[in-house]
């Protein structure tokens, strides 16, 4: 495995307010979000799991039925296939952990 700095990796931005960049290894991928105040993140799902990591500012995440305002060093763990959404209520920085890799992120 080499090293990387994540100011060299390619930011886009995949729904608007929500900068990304990734790193994907053999079996997991790493996301690497600036989430801008407001900026909504549609329900959705995946067949990944998920564990999001709040880094700074305020997120509201709804997973299942179940919303949380979540603050800096809050992690959710996201099961594969399951219905989730959020919006930012402050500028946010996230990691997201996904098993197995995102090729959709590529």
């Amino acid at each position: 495995m080499e090293f990387l700095k994540l100011a060299d990796l390619t930011e886009v931005e995949p729904i608007p307010g929500f900068k990304l960049r990734v790193v994907h290894a053999d079996n997991m991928s790493l996301a690497y979000w600036t989430i801008a105040t407001g900026a909504v993140l549609p329900e959705h799902c995946h067949p990944h799991e998920q564990v999001t990591n709040l880094i700074s500012g305020r997120l509201e995440l709804r997973i299942n039925d179940r919303t949380e305002i979540c603050e800096p060093g809050a992690i959710a763990v996201i099961p594969p296939n399951v219905r989730h959404s959020g919006k930012a209520i402050e500028e946010c920085r996230v990691i997201d952990v996904f098993y197995p890799t995102r090729d959709d992120l590529r």
